[in-house]
């Protein structure tokens, strides 16, 4: 069973300075699309971070500062990469979690207006775990008898994370071959601001899922205690969420409710 698209699917894959969404960087991405026809492009950018990669994250994916040094800023690359995926639905492997909270971390440094509220996003790897949980290197193994070559290489990943779904679907009768189901299927919960900081509860409100607040919807909190969303705004939380956080005020100030 093939993969039913209406548009393009792009799998993606970052390598980056580290794993904190707010204050690590791309090195690398790589995007490999997957047209409606069933055919395949793609593209790989090298980002210079702007800041040191930390020698744990080089001995990971091999890239160093010297690899780096040349390369554009992302910001000066973010135009067109966005123009690259900007009609598309998005997949990866632990992209709900990471890929996806980073890369709208970038855009929105580089001012670019990411809105995910415009793509499905597929993560393959719950998918994978809701399956059979494993690791990508097994998941490649399990479904499609090959090695992962050149693990941790941003495309090497990305073409492995392709070949798993659509392995998937050939294995999983009960998976439906469509964009739209599979991005249900694999998210783990459904946020508003992709980090996972804000979600919707069983009422569909925005609810807040940490700290002092955690169970409590936005309106609730800001009703009654205004202040929290100005410090919000200036704590140590991603652009996107403080730009949720601000589009949904601003909303509810409009509306005058």
């Amino acid at each position: 069973m093939g993969l039913e698209l209406h548009r393009p699917l792009c799998f993606f894959d970052l390598e980056t300075t580290g794993v904190n969404v707010v204050s690590d960087r791309i090195v690398e991405i790589a995007i490999l699309k997957l047209l409606p026809n069933g055919n395949r492009e793609g593209k790989t950018w090298l980002v210079n971070p702007g800041m040191p990669i930390p020698k744990g994250a080089s001995d990971v994916h091999g890239i160093t500062d010297d690899k780096v040094a040349d390369a554009p800023l992302f910001k000066q690359s973010a135009t067109e990469i966005y123009n690259y995926i900007k009609d598309c639905d998005l997949a990866g492997f632990n992209s709900d979690r990471f890929d996806i909270p980073l890369l709208a971390e970038e855009f929105m440094r580089a001012e670019v207006d990411f809105d995910l509220t415009r793509h499905k996003t597929i993560d393959v790897q719950t998918i994978f775990h809701k399956m059979e949980k494993r690791t990508l290197g097994a998941a490649l193994q399990f479904y499609c008898d090959k090695e992962l070559i050149n693990a941790h290489s941003a495309m090497a990943d990305t073409e492995a994370t392709c070949d798993v779904l659509l392995a998937q679907l050939e294995r999983y009768g009960e998976l439906e071959n469509n964009t739209a189901f599979l991005s249900e299927f694999s998210s783990h919960k459904r946020t508003v601001d992709v980090a996972g900081f804000i979600v919707y509860n069983k009422d569909d409100q925005p609810t807040f899922s940490f700290g002092k607040h955690k169970g409590k919807t936005v309106d609730e909190v800001l009703e009654n205690e205004p202040g929290y969303f100005g410090w919000l705004l200036n704590a140590d939380f991603p652009l996107y969420t403080k730009k949720v956080l601000t589009a949904h005020r601003l909303r509810k100030l409009n509306s005058g409710s």
